[in-house]
C-alpha cells in the first residue's frame, strides 16, 4: 500500500469503508479504491455485522484490506471503530453503496498540500437512483467556507466525498453514537461551527440511491433527529450567539415540521410535544 502514480510523496491515507449487508457492492466500492491514481496505505473495512455473503466475499481482498466483524451496532459505531484502529494522518471514509472517481484522493490531497491550514475537504457528487442519474435540486448547492448557516436547514457534505486531517478529530470527537441516522448531519455542523470548508466543484464520486435498505427509508421523520442534534447543539460551550440565533430559528421550523406530520399520523402525544418543544424555544 502507499503506492503512487507520478512523482508525488507518499502520504499516509487510511480510507475507512462502513458496510451492511451489500456483499455485492462493498466489493465495487473497494475496486474503486484500489483504481485510484494515489492508492491509500490503509483501507478499513467495518462489517456491521452482515449476515449475507459479505465476509466471504471480502476474503478476496485480504491483501488490500484490513477486515473487522462487529455486531450490529448502526453506522456511528462502525465509523468509530474504524477511527479508532486508523494510523493515516489523513482520514476518508466511503459508504459501501458510494464509488470514487479515480483521481478523488489525488485531487484532494493536492488541495491539503497547498493549503496547509485546511482541516477538511469536500467533493462535488453524481447521483444514481435505480441506476439512472438524478440531477441535484438547488438547495443541495455546495459551498466553501463558513458553511454552518446552511448546514442547518440540511445536510450538504457526503461522507464519502470528505478528506480530513486527522487532528480534526482530535478536536471535534468522533460520530455520536446514540443518533441511528443524521450522524454526519451531527458530525459536520460540529466542524462547521469551527472551522470552514473547502469545496471542490469537480464531480468525483458517485451516490447510488433507491436501494431498500437505505437508512432514510427505515425512519419516518428525519427531522426527530435533527431536532435532536439542535438541541445539543445550543448547549455546546463555544456556540457564538449569532449561531445560536441560527439554530433556534431553524430548530423552531423543524418542530412545527415534525409536529404537523405527528398530525397526519394520529401522533396526538407526540404533535404535542414537539409543538411545545417549537414554542420554548426563546
Amino acid at each position: 500500500m502507499g503506492e503512487t502514480k507520478g512523482d508525488r510523496d507518499p502520504v499516509s491515507v487510511t480510507v475507512i469503508i462502513t458496510t451492511y449487508n451489500r456483499a455485492e457492492m462493498v466489493c465495487e466500492a473497494i475496486e474503486s479504491v484500489l483504481q485510484q491514481t494515489i492508492i491509500p496505505e490503509q483501507i478499513i473495512v467495518v462489517d456491521d455485522g452482515s449476515t449475507d455473503h459479505t465476509k466471504k466475499r471480502l476474503a478476496a481482498y485480504h491483501h488490500h484490506i484490513s477486515y473487522v466483524w462487529q455486531a450490529h451496532s448502526g453506522i456511528s459505531v462502525a465509523r468509530n471503530f474504524g477511527l479508532q484502529h486508523s494510523a493515516g494522518q489523513f482520514i476518508a471514509f466511503l459508504d459501501s453503496d458510494d464509488l470514487w472517481l479515480k483521481n478523488k484522493l489525488e485531487i484532494q490531497l493536492e488541495t491539503m498540500r497547498n493549503n496547509p491550514d485546511e482541516m477538511i475537504n469536500f467533493t462535488d457528487e453524481i447521483w444514481l437512483r435505480a441506476g439512472r442519474k438524478v440531477n441535484q435540486k438547488l438547495r443541495h448547492q455546495k459551498l466553501s467556507g463558513w458553511i454552518f448557516e446552511p448546514s442547518l436547514h440540511l445536510c450538504l457534505v457526503s461522507p464519502s466525498s470528505a478528506l480530513m486531517r486527522r487532528k480534526l478529530f482530535e478536536i471535534i470527537g468522533y460520530f455520536d453514537e446514540t443518533l441511528p441516522v443524521c450522524e454526519d448531519y451531527d458530525f459536520w455542523l460540529r466542524v462547521a461551527h469551527r472551522f470552514p470548508f473547502q469545496f471542490i466543484a469537480q464531480k468525483l464520486i458517485i451516490k447510488r440511491g433507491g436501494h431498500s435498505d437505505q437508512l432514510s427509508r427505515k425512519y419516518w421523520g428525519m427531522d426527530r433527529f435533527r431536532i435532536q442534534v439542535l438541541q445539543k447543539l445550543l448547549h455546546l460551550p463555544d456556540i457564538s450567539a449569532l449561531q445560536k440565533k441560527h439554530i433556534k430559528s431553524v430548530l423552531q421550523k423543524k418542530c412545527r415540521i415534525v409536529a404537523h406530520g405527528c398530525q397526519v399520523r394520529g401522533k396526538k402525544h407526540e404533535e404535542n410535544f414537539y409543538r411545545h418543544l417549537g414554542q420554548s424555544v426563546d
